[in-house]
Formats: C-alpha cells, structure tokens, sequence
C-alpha cells in the first residue's frame, strides 16, 4: 500500500478507535445496528449547511447508514472467516503508526529548517539544461482578445490598434475597451494556451495551428457582438515550451529535489549520531 495511503488508513483507524473509547450516554441517540455495534447520532456527517436542502440531508444521512452497515457485515464476515493468524494486523499497525510518526517528524523539520525559496537563476538553469523535458502538446501565443457591442463607435480605430499593438495602441485600446468592450483581454506579452482563446471567444471553431498561421489578426460577429483577436506571436506543438509557462513546474521539481536531499541528509546525520554515541549495534551470525 503506497505511503499516503496508509497514513490515511491509520489516521482513520485513530479516529474510530478514539471513538469507541466514549460512552454510549456520550455519543447520544443510536440510528443503527449490526449485532452488538452500534451507529449513533453524534457519528453522522454534518448534515446541513450552504446549499444542502432538507432532501439532500436526508439522501446524505441514509447514504452514509447504508454504508456503514454494509461496511459492519463485511467486517462481521471477515471476524468469522478468516484465521487467527490473518486477523493479526499488529505488525501492519505499528507499521502505519510509525510512517505517520517519521511523516510527521520530516514534515516539521522541513517546515523549520528547509529553505523553500528558488531563486530565479536556479529556474533559468534548471531550464536550460532540461529544455528537451518541456515539449508543447498544444499550441500557444502571445496576443489580445476583444467582445464589442454591434454599435460601438470607431470601429475602424480599435481594428487599425488590434493590428499594431505598440504602446500607444495598447493605450488606446485600453482606454477604448473601458468604457465599450463587453470584454478585453491582454496577453500580448505573456503566452497562453490556444485552449483559452477559444473558452473565450464563442463559435470560434477553427483549427488552432491553421489559425495561427494563417492570421495575426482575425475578425467574426454574431447577432450580437464583433470579436476580434490580434496575434503577436505563437509556437506549435513540438516546440520547446516557454519558460513562463513551466516556471511553476520547475519550481516544484527543484523544491522536491530539496526535499529529497534534506531528508535523506536528516537521516544520515540520525544515523551518524547513533553510531558515534555506541547507540546501534550489528551482532554478526558466526
């Protein structure tokens, strides 16, 4: 069982253990039984809250009754057919306790000790030698998006500044786009995936990597606005990624490596002390 499972496992079984270890008066009002075990009141999940309706409380309380009697008769079958000796999970729980006991001992350490910054340089560095790792499998692009009403004046203008997005033109439209658009988004200096574009633009149904060629700037309407969207620039899938879109990725895989290290420095350094204070002994077989 991997890891973060049997932390889950064990900390679940804490809490039930902890629970049978309150009085049935504490724990109030049974709602269930299977045989000598009990399923009280207090137990249920909260049942009420923002959005839950009288009917949802109800489908949710006898969802989780149904399951937990479901869950005591598998339990009851398994107490009667299974041996002794496959019954003992002793070894399994103390095996649990103590990963959740280092999980938690590293975890604090890190939290304490570890420098999660990256640096900058150390993104840049990491990308550049692993570039061949950070391949597009989908277009992307640097541009603007514009929704206008039908009757929004100037027209020509704002298509003339979609066009040729320099300073002033980003200005322009900037200013333009405040007091007409129904939308506008600028990312003329950032890349995005082509995916975005077309959550933004409705009835855009036109192949990504055609588009791209084929336009940098590219004009439709329906009954009810005109859309327009200007292309600065753009790379195809097969490309190496921009460093602005993995910048986030990087830093994970550099902080997973840090962490990595510390651990594995923690435990040696635990080790090391062991030894030098006589604290761990080998008895060798002759």
């Amino acid at each position: 069982m991997p890891a973060g499972k049997r932390i889950c496992f064990l900390v679940l079984l804490l809490a039930v253990l902890a629970g049978c270890s309150r009085s049935r008066k504490d724990l109030g009002k049974p709602v269930a039984m299977v045989g000598s075990k009990y399923l009280y009141e207090s137990q249920l999940p909260a049942l009420s809250g923002p959005g839950i309706s009288a009917q949802d409380s109800i489908r949710i309380r006898k969802s989780y009754i149904d399951k937990w009697i479901r869950r005591q008769l598998l339990l009851e079958k398994a107490e009667q057919n299974l041996t002794s000796e496959q019954k003992d999970v002793t070894d399994q729980l103390e095996e649990y306790r103590a990963s959740l006991l280092i999980y938690k001992y590293q975890d604090m350490l890190m939290r304490q000790q570890m420098d999660t910054i990256v640096s900058e340089d150390e993104i840049q560095k990491y990308y550049t030698e692993h570039s061949g790792s950070f391949i597009l499998n989908q277009p992307v692009f640097k541009g603007l998006f514009l929704m206008l009403p039908l009757n929004a004046p100037n027209l020509q203008k704002v298509r003339e500044w979609t066009r040729s997005p320099n300073e002033e033109n980003i200005k322009n439209l900037e200013s333009y786009c405040f007091q007409y658009a129904r939308k506008y988004d600028y990312f003329n200096d950032q890349w995005t995936y082509f995916q975005n574009l077309l959550l933004l633009a409705p009835g855009l149904k036109l192949n990504p990597e055609q588009f791209l060629r084929a336009y940098k700037f590219y004009e439709y309407s329906d009954s009810l606005n005109i859309y327009m969207i200007g292309i600065r620039d753009y790379l195809l899938p097969g490309a190496v990624s921009p460093l602005d879109l993995v910048r986030d990725d990087i830093r994970a895989i550099l902080l997973n490596r840090r962490k990595l290290e510390f651990i594995k420095d923690l435990e040696n350094k635990i080790y090391n002390q062991a030894y030098d204070k006589a604290k761990v002994k080998i008895f060798e077989n002759k």
